[in-house]
C-alpha cells in the first residue's frame, strides 16, 4: 500500500513538473512576443520552409513510382503514334514493301507480261487491298483501297497496261530469238556448203588425177603400140633373114627342104 502510494506520488510530481514547464514555456513565449514584436515574423519565416520541406522531401519518393508505372504505356502509345505517322508519310509503295517484308500480305492474283506484271494483294488485318503494277518486280504503281470491287477494277486495268507495255518488249524478244535461230540455220547451211565444197574439191582433184593418169596411160599405150610395131617389124625382118639363111644352108640337099618347104607353104595357106 505504501509502495503504491509512493508510485502515485511520483507520477503526480512528474505531471506537476511537466505542467510547470508548459506554463513556463507559454509565459516565456508570451513575454517574448510582447517584448520583441519584430522577432516573431522572422521565426515564422524560418519555420515555414521546414514545414514545407517535409512534402518536398517525400515528393521524390512517390514521383518515380508513378512515373515507372506509366512509362511503358505512354511509350508504347507514343511509338504507335510515331509509327502510324511515319507510315502515313512514307507512301503506299514503302508501306507495301514493309508489309511484304513482314509477310503480312496474301497474294490474290498475279499476271505477267514480259518483264511487266500486275498483282492484287490483301492485308487481312485491316482488309486493305493493294493493286500493284510492277516491272522486273520493282513496284511502279500501287493503289491502296478497302473497296474490293474497285481493287479488282484497278487490277484488271493494270493487267491491260502491263500487256500493252510488254508488246514492244515481247516483239523484241521474239525477233531476237528469230535472229538467233536464223543465224543458227545459216551456220548449219554454211557448214553443209563447206562440206559440199570440200567434197567437190576432192572430186575435182581426183578428176584431175584421173585425167592425168588417163593421159599417161594413153601416151604409154601409144608408145607401146609404136614399140610393138617396131618389134613386129624387127621380128618379121629377122624371120625373113632366118628363112634366107636356112635356104642358103640347105641349098644342094635332097628334097627334104622342098617337101618341108611345101608343107610349110601349105600350112600358111
Amino acid at each position: 500500500m505504501s509502495h503504491y502510494s509512493r508510485m502515485r506520488g511520483t507520477a503526480l510530481a512528474a505531471l506537476i513538473a511537466i505542467g510547470g514547464l508548459g506554463i513556463e514555456g507559454c509565459a516565456t513565449a508570451q513575454s517574448a512576443a510582447d517584448g520583441r514584436a519584430n522577432v516573431a515574423p522572422a521565426a515564422t519565416v524560418a519555420s515555414a520552409p521546414a514545414v514545407a520541406a517535409a512534402p518536398a522531401a517525400s515528393a521524390p519518393v512517390s514521383t518515380p513510382v508513378a512515373s515507372s508505372e506509366s512509362t511503358p504505356t505512354s511509350t508504347a502509345m507514343a511509338s504507335a503514334s510515331t509509327a502510324d505517322e511515319a507510315a502515313d508519310s512514307q507512301g503506299d509503295v514503302v508501306q507495301l514493301q514493309r508489309l511484304m517484308h513482314d509477310n503480312e500480305l496474301s497474294e490474290l492474283r498475279t499476271a505477267y507480261n514480259g518483264t511487266y506484271g500486275a498483282s492484287l494483294l490483301l492485308h487481312g488485318k485491316d482488309m486493305t487491298y493493294y493493286a500493284v503494277l510492277f516491272q522486273q518486280k520493282n513496284f511502279w504503281r500501287v493503289i491502296k483501297t478497302t473497296n474490293e470491287d474497285y481493287a479488282e477494277s484497278v487490277y484488271a486495268d493494270f493487267v491491260r497496261r502491263s500487256s500493252q507495255l510488254a508488246d514492244v518488249e515481247i516483239k523484241r524478244t521474239v525477233l531476237a530469238a528469230q535472229k538467233v535461230y536464223t543465224e543458227a540455220q545459216l551456220a548449219k547451211a554454211q557448214a553443209r556448203a563447206d562440206r559440199l565444197q570440200a567434197d567437190l574439191d576432192v572430186a575435182r582433184k581426183q578428176q584431175a588425177l584421173v585425167a592425168t593418169r588417163q593421159k599417161e596411160a594413153r601416151d604409154e599405150a601409144a608408145s607401146l603400140q609404136t614399140q610393138k610395131v617396131a618389134a613386129q617389124e624387127q621380128l618379121d625382118a629377122m624371120q625373113q633373114q632366118i628363112h634366107l639363111l636356112q635356104r642358103e644352108t640347105e641349098q644342094g640337099l635332097p628334097s627334104t627342104y622342098s617337101h618341108s618347104h611345101k608343107r610349110s607353104r601349105h600350112r600358111k595357106q
